[in-house]
């Protein structure tokens, strides 16, 4: 089966997908058009890219987006909101020092806040529900969450936040794999294609003007930026680049700083609810801390939703249901007699930092760019969307924090990016046992 053909499938196989709310279409560019600003994505960072310039009086915005909106990443993810950017903030201290550092660390929970905010002034229906926890196999990772403990206190004085241990963690997770579990009740989750429909909506009507299945062919740069599709085109005067995973050789240099990799996930049949009180008391979101995590939550619907990526070696599984149920079991053992409805996969981008990456095209200050999430996008995707468009708007000190962590090139061929990932995982692994992760 080709690529695009798999994801097309995988799409249509998907929870967020089955279970919208929200029935919303847009044309395809069938016109020549001149804008201030234009959005190549239909992503969350596209989306709220456009409604942060919206917000701030920029109203002749354009967002192309090759399928539908949602398509990438934003409709295939685990509906997490937790706080944190990037996976290990040590990994870009030598950019931007100490006190860049501790400067993202101050910020790591303000995506929670902007997700909330975006669902209380546009009225979104979007499943919210409080209730995070972070899970422990061992004591070296019961350590890690300790001082995780400590900084999330630090962050968020007025959060319920603590660390459960022993039988006493079924109280927050009904699972006996765990030794610890931190709870971070001010985190939880949410179904994402819902909130993002949402947004969307909220950016029609604040003027910006949105195009579904018009796939970008071309893209010239200069003073102004031209973006053609098929039947149509946009000049302007600033333009982002918000495709994620699927930039698919649209900009190489961007796509030389980022490789894909391959996350699954599940949803199991309605369950009770006293199933599903026993799965998780707090009805919330979970993700261990292995370098490569399983996650996982209950929806409104009283399904699990089940999620993860290969831990050593990248492949796809032949049978999604089967790989995803194994692993579910692995936690959950009694849910071994319950039904799988749906499973699906998609790719996502990560940089060798496993930070999002964000800036401007060398030599054209006026293309902008955000990629590289490293599957840990919904909630920091809302942060740096505000942030990006503070540097589409003149810059802010954020901004300049942001562009200057330096991401390193990934040199592989398509045919090799298998036998690199695979390595990636695996020192990785190794990483994890200095680290507190294993």
């Amino acid at each position: 089966m080709a690529k695009n053909d798999y994801f097309d499938k995988m799409d249509s196989l998907n929870y967020y997908s089955a279970t919208k709310k929200y029935d919303l279409r847009f044309p395809s560019l069938q016109e020549d058009l001149v804008a201030d600003i234009v959005v190549i994505g239909g992503g969350f960072t596209g989306i709220n890219t456009a409604l942060e310039l919206a917000e701030k009086g920029i109203k002749n915005i354009v967002l192309i987006e090759a399928k539908h909106l949602g398509y990438g990443g934003t409709g295939r993810n685990g509906g997490h909101i937790m706080p944190g950017v990037g996976h290990n903030l040590d990994l870009i201290k030598k950019d931007i020092g100490e006190d860049g550092v501790d400067a993202i660390f101050k910020i790591s929970a303000e995506g929670i806040k902007i997700v909330k905010e975006r669902i209380n002034k546009y009225n979104i229906d979007a499943d919210f529900r409080h209730g995070y926890g972070f899970c422990a196999f061992n004591q070296r990772q019961q350590k890690l969450l300790e001082s995780w403990e400590r900084e999330f206190k630090l962050l968020d004085h007025n959060s319920d936040i603590g660390l459960v241990t022993g039988r006493e963690v079924e109280t927050v997770v009904g699972s006996r794999s765990y030794c610890s579990v931190l709870r971070y009740m001010d985190g939880g989750h949410v179904h994402s294609l819902n909130l993002l429909l949402g947004e969307a909506a909220a950016a029609t009507d604040l003027g910006v003007k949105i195009y579904e299945n018009s796939k970008v062919t071309s893209v010239e740069y200069g003073k102004k930026v031209t973006v053609r599709t098929a039947m149509g085109s946009v000049v302007a005067e600033k333009m982002l680049w918000a495709c994620d995973s699927f930039i698919n050789g649209l900009e190489p240099k961007l796509e030389k700083s980022i490789i894909n990799t391959m996350s699954f996930q599940m949803a199991t049949e309605p369950l009770s609810d006293e199933l599903i009180n026993r799965i998780s008391p707090i009805r919330g979101a979970f993700s261990d801390v292995r370098p490569v995590i399983d996650y996982y939550r209950v929806t409104n619907e009283n399904r699990l939703l089940f999620g993860g990526a290969t831990h050593f070696v990248e492949y796809i599984p032949k049978d999604l249901f089967k790989w995803n149920r194994e692993i579910m079991l692995n936690i959950f053992p009694y849910l071994k007699e319950v039904k799988i409805d749906m499973a699906w996969g998609g790719p996502m981008s990560l940089g060798r930092n496993l930070f999002p990456q964000v800036g401007t095209l060398a030599g054209h200050p006026n293309v902008f760019y955000v990629q590289g999430y490293a599957g840990f996008g919904v909630t920091p995707s809302h942060l740096v969307s505000r942030v990006v468009a503070e540097g589409m708007l003149g810059g802010s000190n954020l901004y300049a924090l942001f562009t200057g962590i330096h991401h390193k090139n990934i040199f592989a061929r398509e045919s090799l990016k298998n036998i690199l990932l695979t390595g990636g995982k695996m020192t990785h692994q190794l990483q994890g046992y200095f680290t507190g992760q294993r």
